[in-house]
């Protein structure tokens, strides 16, 4: 079950050892314009999907599936939740030797568009798009 976290709906990452209430509520403060996705199984947080809202377009700040729930279509998920409640272009950057996360996101449509050097303590990032469908 995929759904938003809200503010108002913190205490559900209480007892949660994979998403910390502290990373949240940073994220929360620092950034108007941020929301979460978070994947659950049996009332357990197994994902999340970080991104901003940022006027004309969209931004994903942070996509993270629990390593023993990894390779299983959780990821695409998430990302196809997203990107059902966007209807807008949609950026992101990673890091260049990741190679599962960079075919999940062509597999939807993002294109590489730049390379950041060094970006990630110098291992350069990518910075892919994908445009808004019509």
């Amino acid at each position: 079950m995929i759904e938003e976290l809200k503010k108002e709906n913190l205490e559900e990452l209480a007892n949660n050892s994979f998403l910390s209430i502290e990373t949240v509520e940073k994220d929360f403060e620092s950034n108007p314009f941020g929301k979460y996705l978070v994947y659950k199984e049996n009332a357990e947080i197994i994902g999340y999907l970080y991104y901003s809202d940022i006027y004309e377009r969209a931004e994903i700040n942070q996509i993270e599936i629990n390593l023993i729930h990894r390779n299983c279509g959780k990821g695409s998920k998430l990302l196809e939740k997203m990107i059902s409640l966007v209807d807008k272009d949609i950026t992101l950057e990673v890091r260049e030797d990741n190679v599962p996360a960079i075919k999940l996101y062509k597999k939807y449509g993002f294109v590489e568009t730049a390379i950041r050097k060094g970006y990630y303590n110098g291992v350069d990032g990518i910075l892919m798009e994908r445009k808004k469908t019509l």
